[in-house]
């Protein structure tokens, strides 16, 4: 039987309905089909007039779907499948049948393990081909063949949310920065697949697309290019001096550096928060299920010892070089991950920030959560790393004149506390430090230990220590004021102690490194058993002022020796200065296409001008995506900077608004509120 073939006037992607369908319909660019792995779509052969009908069986032809930029049959990225009488939901395949109005409707479906990216699609008649047109493939979380694929709401949030909360500060002052993923802003998306065309140094074989249809070979990937250490990178991470780039509390989104990076290359400067922010807005771009997290009290284990050693000398310096971050923000994804024994499915911990390499590159995860939690140290890829992050014992130890290092009292509970990350749904704060460690002095916990083989674990004496110390705060501490802090020492020795003490405050970085110090102050005491001595530190603006970071952080820090009996205290606390707020209101309707006046307040705190002022506003579907900045120049001491800035929401409902405040001595004061933009 001889068959027939369509003579073919054009091609209808349906692409609003399968973008409604396939949860892509928030994307900003209405020409691209975006669909997801392992899930059907449609598109309707329109004929040209006089054409033979299409009839099963008589009339038939092949699809082809190319990816990559040499596609080849042998690296599964071009694949060619034929018309099927029903839809083969494990692999590509295709049915059609004749519409009304001289059209074929052709429903196809893709592999769940398909590679992503931008995919051409062509039509062979016995070797006539007609180019369709092209589409975009992601992944799909809501498929159940797919290796990301996540149950319930929590897609909406992990997945689809393009706005979020980045939790800092410290255990005990800990506040959500908003932030703006920006996946669905204009080219951010053709930008992510940009960033997966990358070739780190350990991706570099030929078949590499193959690879971008694996979760956990995209999460490597993305933990080695978001930072710039090792190759051409979008960020690059600083810490201390930002000439010639952006300060990283300066941001307060993902599409502005994503642009950036796209246009001409690493982007000046990130900080943890940064690189975590950039990896979450490409995962969830790409449509893996992704969250931000933040560990405060996160140890930075340089020698893989778990533990981070607080090392002294006998006139109590500090001289170790092992720091704990006040805070430190990672990613988490979602995925099966077949690779490692059962039971580590779920959500893996992947960090962008380049703190150490990983088979010799800056890179580091993506590990198991709960690898990390059951102490499984050796499981791919640096559960190690990550386990001492949130379970490294804190020891003091005195490095004596003679070079003998006396190793005395410490905590294993200052490492590790209130993993947090945005709850879903809600802008509220959710505790997550069940999922990565169980209860401090559980049986569990003691099982995972001796697991991990951790045999520097501090063990509890039950006995007093001779020296004890405590930091006291009693007033409040503003940014601009001058305030007391207070600490006392304790001899709770039966015997008489001459010991030396300090009390230092010194401005430091949110990774615990210490810059200059501010206030000091030391004493040589003999206490008598039972004494107790009170010490104050005043710590005044004139001299923390000229040298506090844009963290607004002090640290607190108070050692005793007795170098006779070579005994140890030390008590430390790391404080937040208060930010003043930034004051908005509201005027005019708030609907689509109608101008909004936003008018901005903010108080001066500091006893001196503050120089180069400016308010940013941006939001999307409110400000076009764009930041807008209001320059207000030189604001004097204790008196209000103001601001108006005026902008008009393109799209109806919930939306969120990001305000910023910087200048030269204030920066990085951030507010963020909802607005209900109606039709």
């Amino acid at each position: 039987m001889l068959l027939s073939s369509l003579d073919i006037e054009r091609c209808d992607l349906n692409i609003q309905i399968n973008r409604n369908n396939h949860h892509t319909d928030q994307f900003s660019d209405p020409h691209n089909l975006i669909v997801r792995r392992g899930q059907t779509f449609s598109i309707t052969l329109h004929l040209k007039p006089g054409s033979e009908e299409f009839n099963l069986g008589e009339t038939t032809f092949s699809l082809i779907v190319e990816t990559g930029p040499a596609p080849k049959d042998e690296s599964d990225i071009q694949v060619s499948f034929p018309l099927t009488c029903t839809i083969v939901d494990t692999d590509w395949s295709a049915m059609a049948y004749a519409d009304p109005s001289n059209a074929v409707s052709v429903i196809i479906n893709s592999s769940p393990n398909a590679p992503v990216g931008l995919y051409s699609l062509t039509l062979d008649q016995d070797g006539q081909k007609t180019r369709l047109g092209q589409f975009i493939l992601l992944f799909n979380a809501w498929c159940e063949k797919d290796a990301v694929y996540m149950d319930g709401e929590e897609r909406g949030e992990y997945v689809l949310k393009d706005y979020g909360l980045i939790y800092r500060g410290s255990p005990t002052q800990i506040k959500g920065l908003p932030w703006n993923f920006a996946q669905y802003e204009p080219e951010v998306l053709d930008i992510c697949l940009k960033i997966l065309g990358e070739k780190p140094r350990f991706a570099l074989d030929t078949d590499q697309d193959y690879s971008k249809g694996d979760p956990i070979y995209v999460a490597r990937l993305l933990s080695a290019v978001i930072n710039s250490n090792d190759d051409r990178g979008v960020v690059v991470g600083e810490w201390y001096n930002f000439d010639g780039g952006v300060h990283p509390g300066t941001w307060t989104g993902s599409g502005e550096i994503l642009h950036k990076w796209a246009e001409s290359g690493p982007v000046r400067y990130g900080q943890c928060w940064v690189f975590a922010a950039i990896s979450c807005t490409v995962f969830r771009a790409l449509g893996i299920p992704c969250r931000v997290v933040t560990n405060f009290g996160s140890a930075h284990d340089s020698d893989a010892s778990l533990v981070i050693e607080n090392i002294y000398d006998e006139d109590g310096k500090r001289i170790s070089d092992d720091s704990v971050w006040n805070f430190h923000v990672w990613v988490e994804c979602w995925m099966m991950r077949p690779d490692l024994e059962e039971g580590f499915n779920g959500w893996q911990v992947s960090d962008p920030t380049p703190q150490e390499t990983s088979e010799g590159i800056y890179c580091c995860g993506p590990v198991s959560q709960k690898a990390v939690k059951e102490g499984e140290l050796t499981t791919k890829y640096d559960a190690a790393f990550v386990f001492a992050e949130v379970n490294a014992d804190y020891l003091d130890c005195i490095l004596m004149s003679d070079g003998r290092l006396v190793k005395k009292g410490g905590s294993t509970k200052l490492i590790g506390k209130h993993i947090s990350t945005k709850a879903v749904g809600v802008d509220e704060r959710k505790d997550i430090t069940h999922e990565y460690k169980y209860p401090e002095g559980s049986e569990e916990e003691r099982r995972v230990f001796e697991k991990a083989k951790h045999h520097n674990k501090l063990e509890k004496s039950g006995e007093e220590p001779g020296l004890h110390l405590k930091i006291k705060l009693t007033e409040e501490m503003t940014l601009g004021s001058d305030f007391v802090v207070n600490a006392l020492l304790t001899n709770n020795c039966m015997d008489v102690r001459n010991c030396v003490f300090q009390f230092s405050a010194k401005a430091v970085c949110y990774n615990g490194k210490k810059g200059e110090e501010c206030c000091f102050t030391s004493d040589k005491v003999e206490l008598s058993p039972g004494e107790e001595k009170h010490y104050s530190l005043k710590v005044e603006y004139n001299k923390y002022g000229p040298v506090i970071t844009a963290d607004r952080l002090i640290k607190l820090s108070a050692v005793v020796i007795d170098k006779t009996t070579v005994d140890i205290s030390t008590a430390e606390r790391t404080i937040i200065l208060d930010e003043p707020d930034i004051e908005i209101k509201l005027l005019g309707d708030i609907q689509v296409n109608n101008p909004v006046t936003a008018e901005l307040t903010l108080l001066n705190p500091l006893p001196e001008p503050l120089q180069d002022c400016s308010f940013t506003a941006v939001g999307a579907g409110l400000t076009d995506s764009k930041p807008i900045i209001i320059k207000i120049g030189t604001v004097p001491p204790k008196e209000e900077a103001k601001a108006s800035v005026e902008f008009t929401p393109t799209s109806a409902g919930s939306k969120v608004l990001l305000i910023s405040f910087d200048s030269d001595k204030l920066k990085n004061i951030k507010l963020h509120i909802d607005i209900d933009v109606k039709e």
